[in-house]
């Protein structure tokens, strides 16, 4: 029987040498934040973490011990605002992505319902200017 590679090496290695899957990433991870599904945006941000500065790094670089990052960003966690931002200034340092909050109304809020999943995930290439990644409420910006 051959041996595979498991799940979380394959990300590792593609987020390792692929810039733009890093960015999709991190663009998923928020955008689950942002449509109030957290259990997915943290799953997501671990293999991000784990794929780009590792929790060690990360933990000294926030100040905080790695352990509580663990526990913050598992399945039960729940980060303060303040370690939550920490992580992302962290993240966008290390991945070199600057994250924008952007208020856009959408057909659905303008009637009063609640807006639905964001379809814009694809990063689009700028003519001259760095790439961003576009999601329902947030872009990413390659810093140059």
């Amino acid at each position: 029987m051959a041996l595979t590679r498991s799940f979380k090496e394959t990300i590792k290695a593609r987020l390792a040498r692929d810039t733009a899957f890093r960015d999709a990433l991190f663009g998923e991870a928020i955008d689950a934040f942002l449509q109030g599904d957290p259990e997915t945006g943290k799953a997501v941000l671990r293999d991000l973490i784990n794929g780009t500065v590792g929790f060690e790094k990360l933990a000294t670089r926030i100040r905080r011990p790695s352990k509580s990052l663990h526990r913050m960003l598992g399945a039960n966690g729940n980060p303060t605002t303040e370690n939550f931002f920490a992580v992302m200034h962290a993240l966008q340092r290390e991945t070199g992505v600057r994250l924008e909050v952007r208020v856009r109304k959408t057909k659905a809020s303008a009637s009063g319902s609640p807006p639905g999943p964001s379809s814009d995930m694809m990063p689009t290439p700028g003519e001259g200017r760095p790439r961003r990644l576009r999601t329902s409420g947030c872009a990413g910006r390659r810093r140059r």
